[in-house]
């Protein structure tokens, strides 16, 4: 089979497009024949090896080269067989998951429990964009923000693959949300259901004046004692990323921030969908949300299998509205 290996961190070039074995099927495993995939941030990280930091940590990222040499968290495809033990899956059915990696090859071995079945009404590239953006926003919204209908939510980072879901599952939980993003994607926030959209360029939200019951930060860029200004007295902060960075950042916002939170008078919590023992259960309830019109994913680009290189390297340019599909 096709797959994209890196053998050394680096450059989007360093992926090299070659064949490998098929894997095969453990105990409780699913091979899955991959018919789309995405890109994202995590992805960028794995690849770069960065923040550094990451490299030393036990469950890290590895020292020279990813632990797991095919990248790709994202994926959506057909059962082609199960190993032992595997109940939940049948040949032929379409699947979509959240992997810790392998998805940017044309077969991945997945264990059962980071799948779950597809959305009936999405295609491959519109499943496969769903995972790791929609699962992070959902646990970040009803999981660690324990979002209320009624409640007023703000999403800093509005118009990348976490922020638009957020914006579309906020309205969805029965919440008014507004959005922070730039003048250019404003139209796409405010389509995804934002009352309001602050262009971050010319206005501060942390000062404008309205406070919010649940502030989502994607994009990082202020610090918790200035975020909580935005922020009712019970209200909460939400964390799920920040600036990048090649030794510390993202890491290091996040974990200044949770240090600091405890002297904060408003809750502030991290969002963290890699360690969450919970996948299946969201993308479960994400499909249901998309199959009754909730949610839709948005695709801004889609690539060929053997366009990926290109996909990473817009990906790393920063700023990529809504989200990249790659058609395998």
């Amino acid at each position: 089979m096709k797959a994209y290996v890196l053998r050394r961190y680096g450059s989007p070039d360093r992926l090299e497009f070659t064949d490998v074995d098929t894997p095969v099927p453990a105990a409780g495993e699913v091979l899955v024949r991959v018919r789309a995939t995405s890109v994202n941030p995590y992805d960028w990280h794995g690849l770069r090896g960065e923040p550094r930091v990451a490299r030393l940590m036990a469950v890290g990222l590895g020292l020279r080269a990813p632990k797991s040499p095919v990248l790709g968290c994202d994926m959506a495809g057909q059962v082609e067989a199960v190993g032992p033990g595997v109940t939940g899956f049948s040949p032929g059915d379409d699947v979509f998951g959240l992997l810790e990696a392998g998805g940017w090859a044309e077969y991945a071995c997945v264990p059962e429990h980071l799948l779950a079945p597809m959305p009936k009404t999405s295609s491959y590239p519109q499943a496969a964009v769903v995972p790791m953006a929609a699962a992070t926003a959902l646990l970040a919204l009803r999981d660690a923000g324990r979002l209320q209908a009624g409640q007023r939510v703000l999403v800093n980072g509005a118009s990348g693959g976490v922020g638009l879901f957020a914006v579309q599952l906020a309205r969805a939980l029965g919440a008014r949300v507004d959005a922070v993003c730039s003048a250019a994607n404003a139209d796409q926030a405010r389509s995804a259901g934002a009352s309001e959209v602050i262009d971050y360029a010319s206005e501060d939200f942390t000062r404008r004046g309205p406070r919010y019951d649940l502030l989502l930060d994607v994009a990082g860029g202020h610090g918790v004692f200035a975020c909580r200004r935005a922020l009712t007295r019970p209200g909460t902060l939400v964390l799920v990323g920040g600036p990048a960075g090649r030794w510390v950042q993202p890491a290091g916002h996040m974990l200044a921030a949770a240090a600091l939170g405890p002297l904060a008078r408003r809750r502030t919590v991290l969002a963290d969908i890699v360690s969450s023992p919970a996948k299946r259960e969201l993308l479960t309830t994400l499909a249901t949300m998309i199959d009754n019109g909730q949610v839709t994913p948005v695709i801004s680009r889609t690539y060929a299998f053997s366009e990926l290189r290109e996909a990473v390297a817009y990906q790393e340019q920063g700023h990529v509205p809504a989200k990249l599909a790659v058609t395998v």
